[in-house]
């Protein structure tokens, strides 16, 4: 049976109790239902479950109750596992992973009833493209090709279409683990906190390629890269920043670990502190952690596992450091949590867990850290990301 378990100063705290709070949109009333859409957010819903008539999904979360409301599938691609919004919240973008040449595709959001108009797609340069992320000011578009071990930078026009790609830049090497390192793997792209560099996780090679984004050019500065080094097998995965600026944080899949960097601001460079298990110490069995981000406050980081130890882990942050202490993990309600996003106000944590088919909500104590299950979930096809058109405070 699925339980919960947070680990706090050496004791283990067990069984949270569920929020009482009203299950969300089946059997809700339509106008209570449309009463409380104006003061809620939009969120739209990655999946990936490998049929061509599955695509994005629109809920609207609410953000005084954590109630969702599904709004339904509001457009049709293959594969949409990972989406990524402008920062005017006009656009979204899809990749649409497959195993010949991937593509992103952009969209036209209404924000008030959630509905999306394909405004183009573009090719990514390489296959099974697993990650899609924009720079700060939104004039370009990042992509990381999972299956072709590259990564890729599109221009963004006015009307938030995607011009072709002006760099694609292949990665090589391999990794100790023969069945998921026979090759590079890039999984995740993302720019750093003042825009200047592109950060990718290639997972094949074991590493982290830090390119210098030349906006003028339109290109990753590959001559120009660094490479920061992790543990052989550690398969590097996602990457996220302490809204300091100051530190970034790495989760690796296949070894599930957490290492913590110091950044250097001026040349991009991140410096290894520590390096941490996601998982308790005294467990043995199958992990593949995924997701991984810091909380608005920069208090706290979470780390999701996929396994036989489904769950969030869950670490604060010494401000004054950045290094890390296991706080506990979070277990009930978590089921292979494949992404998860904070809602705008940094009270509630939306999980995908992906082999339930569902988006369930999490309240979130800003103060120790604790996640709650609630009752309220939207029912999803294979959900593998969470966006919310509104960004955490």
């Amino acid at each position: 049976m699925l339980h919960s378990f947070l680990l706090f100063s050496g004791t283990v705290l067990l069984a949270f109790a569920f929020a009482a709070c009203q299950a969300s949109a089946p059997g809700v009333p339509e106008a209570s239902a449309a009463d409380g859409l104006a003061a809620s957010t939009l969120v739209y819903v990655g999946t990936s479950s490998g049929a061509a008539d599955e695509g994005i999904y629109a809920l609207r979360f609410d953000p005084a109750t954590g109630a969702l409301h599904l709004l339904g599938k509001v457009a049709e691609v293959m594969n949409p596992s990972f989406l990524a919004r402008s920062p005017d919240a006009r656009t979204l973008y899809a990749v649409s992973e497959s195993s010949g040449m991937g593509s992103v595709v952009a969209f036209r959001i209404d924000s008030a009833t959630g509905a999306l108009e394909e405004l183009n797609r573009q090719a990514t340069g390489g296959a099974g493209p697993a990650h899609v992320s924009t720079n700060g000011t939104g004039d370009w578009v990042l992509v990381a090709n999972y299956g072709g071990g590259s990564v890729a930078l599109l221009p963004v026009e006015e009307d938030g279409r995607l011009g072709e790609a002006t760099d694609v830049v292949q990665h090589t090497g391999s990794g100790p683990d023969a069945e998921r390192q026979e090759g590079p793997h890039a999984h995740f792209i993302h720019t750093g906190p003042d825009g200047r560099y592109a950060y990718a996780a290639d997972l094949g090679i074991d590493r982290v390629r830090i390119y210098p984004l030349d906006a003028e050019r339109g290109s990753l500065s590959a001559e120009s890269v660094q490479e920061v080094t992790t543990a052989p097998g550690a398969g590097p995965r996602h990457l996220d920043f302490h809204p300091s600026g100051r530190y970034a944080y790495l989760v690796g899949e296949l070894l599930g670990t957490v290492t913590a960097y110091a950044l250097d601001a001026t040349t991009g460079a991140l410096t290894e502190m520590q390096t941490l298990s996601t998982l308790p110490e005294a467990f043995d069995g199958y992990n593949k952690s995924a997701d991984i981000h810091v909380h608005p406050s920069g208090r706290w980081l979470y780390v999701s596992n996929r396994g036989d130890l489904d769950s969030i882990a869950i670490f604060s942050i010494d401000q004054a450091t950045g290094r890390l202490t296991l706080a506990g993990h979070q277990q009930e309600g978590i089921r292979w949590p494949r992404h998860f996003a904070f809602d705008p106000t940094g009270r509630y944590l939306l999980v995908a867990n992906r082999r339930a088919n569902e988006v369930r909500v999490f309240t979130l104590d800003p103060e120790t850290g604790r996640l709650t299950p609630t009752d309220h979930h939207a029912d999803v096809p294979e959900p593998t990301n969470v966006t919310f058109m509104a960004p955490a405070d």
